[in-house]
């Protein structure tokens, strides 16, 4: 497979890097993520990756917004493909730029198989993806030996439309699941979960803008998740988690930027 520098070289012209840039705090790029914004020449990034990131994109460097949003694509998967292509061939140092991490739910793969067909040198560089970025910063640990041993991580807007999950498998007990791009379809996510097995009193959480100064949380059960949400007047970009674990959240809690959404100690009676 064609590869790019090794660790600890310099980059060289002519190649793409698939940066993972994190959750949205800048402090949480890897070091080698910052060195590469540094000596980018092109940068193709996403409707995610927070305006603190892109401040440190050099100004000589082109830009180029390739950016999703749902049922709302500025450019189509198979164009990015091909621009990826095209600026490396040109002889340029191309950033590709993604939100947490680049093979989570990031369409990594689909880019890198591209890049491989077509013999141009890359390199993956992964990031904090939202589920450990957004949940440390909630206060929600993922894991707990009290309450859940295994996390699954799932995306509630599929390639077609549809939200056809494995629910049996999801609603297993002493687990956790964190939700990707789920807002949409929140009250249907819940219901599902339900309908094949998860207690309705079992506590979850959504969160906005995780990690950033626009973090707000809502905490719930599933039977009232998706109305608390809408109240407090919640938009993507969310992450939900759906676990025993968010109980935990009223005592774990350390980040709270733009004041939480419903007081922790509410929280806690909420999903006791």
């Amino acid at each position: 497979m064609s590869r790019a520098s090794g660790p600890g070289r310099d980059a060289a012209p002519g190649v793409v890097y698939l940066v993972g840039t994190g959750p949205g705090d800048p402090d949480l790029l890897t070091v080698k993520a910052l060195r590469l914004i540094g000596q980018a020449e092109v940068v193709l990034y996403d409707n995610l990756v927070s305006r603190e990131i892109m401040a440190l994109v050099p100004g000589t460097a082109e830009r180029v917004y390739v950016g999703k949003q749902r049922a709302r694509h500025t450019v189509r998967q198979e164009a990015i493909n091909t621009l990826l292509v095209l600026h490396a061939r040109r002889g340029k140092r191309v950033l590709r730029l993604k939100a947490g991490d680049p093979f989570v739910f990031g369409r990594g793969g689909e880019e890198i198989e591209t890049l491989s067909a077509q013999g141009v040198p890359f390199e993956v560089v992964p990031g904090i993806t939202a589920a450990l970025g957004v949940a440390a910063y909630a206060g929600i640990p993922l894991t707990h030996r009290d309450y859940a041993q295994s996390c699954v991580f799932v995306t509630g807007n599929l390639r077609d439309g549809s939200i056809d999950l494995d629910w049996e498998a999801l609603a297993r007990p002493r687990q956790t699941v964190v939700i990707y791009m789920g807002f949409a379809n929140l009250p249907a996510l819940c219901g599902a979960l339900v309908a094949h097995g998860m207690s309705p009193s079992m506590p979850a959480a959504i969160v906005q803008q995780g990690t950033t100064p626009g973090q707000k949380v809502v905490t719930g059960t599933l039977a009232d998740l998706a109305e608390r949400a809408t109240a407090a007047g919640l938009a993507p970009p969310t992450l939900i988690i759906v676990g025993d674990v968010v109980r935990l959240r009223g005592r774990l809690s350390w980040f709270e930027p733009g004041g939480d959404a419903q007081p922790p100690a509410e929280a806690l009676r909420s999903t006791a």
